[in-house]
């Protein structure tokens, strides 16, 4: 579909409209980078994955699974017998002991299963708000929309949402975006957020959102009311 100069682009219905289209077509296949076969693997490789790589945690998660493959055989292991697995991961101990206590809790009170609902997956030791919304798009295909560190920035600076949290940011893009295209949302923020809207050097001369960020076109008016640079 042919789309309308951002000129003509007026509301910011069409606006948002626009940059949910241009991030489709920047990056048609992004999507997690971790690798499971189930559910419970992808909650292991979840809770893993904090301060730590993608391609770190598949590195550990491949051994790891081989040896425990269900959250029954974690059940089973004192937090130091999993340690080793997970020596090259970041905050290791807390993790494993995290790991041990959740695999526990699904095996006595959901019965070996891990749960699809956003409030039981909370109950579970080291998953917060962004990790359950993970598992529950990834694993379940549920509508969830998980807030991390480039969804935050990425969204702020577009003008997507202005909240100071990312578990208001979340409510912002929820009400901007329908619930079928809130996983490919989440995961293109964050291919953007890491190819071009970085932190620090935002390469936004690049960037294929440039005529409709706000905070871009904030800039451009500030420098236009500005003037020319004095000689």
């Amino acid at each position: 579909m042919k789309q309308r100069p951002m000129e003509q682009i007026v509301t910011e219905a069409e606006r948002h409209r626009r940059i949910f289209v241009l991030l489709e077509s920047a990056y048609p296949q992004a999507g997690t980078g971790l690798r499971y076969d189930n559910p419970f693997q992808l909650f292991v490789a979840v809770l893993l994955s904090a301060q730590t790589t993608d391609k770190q945690v598949n590195r550990i998660t491949a051994p790891l699974f081989a040896a425990v493959p269900t959250a029954r055989a974690m059940a089973g292991l004192e937090p130091e017998e999993l340690e080793p697995y997970l020596k090259s991961c970041g905050l290791f101990r807390n993790k494993s002991r995290y790991l041990v206590a959740a695999s526990r809790m699904i095996v006595e009170d959901f019965g070996g299963v891990l749960p699809d609902n956003f409030a039981d997956l909370t109950s579970l030791p080291g998953i917060g708000r962004k990790s359950a919304n993970v598992i529950l798009s990834a694993a379940f295909g549920k509508p969830a929309l998980a807030v991390d560190t480039h969804v935050f920035r990425v969204a702020r600076r577009l003008g997507l949402a202005g909240a100071d949290s990312p578990a208001g940011v979340e409510d912002e893009l929820k009400e901007k975006f329908p619930p079928h295209e809130w996983g490919p949302l989440h995961h293109r923020l964050i291919a953007h957020g890491r190819a071009v809207c970085q932190a620090r050097r935002p390469q936004c001369a690049r960037c294929v959102l440039k005529d409709c960020c706000a905070e871009r076109r904030a800039a451009v008016a500030m420098a236009d009311r500005s003037g020319p640079p004095q000689e």
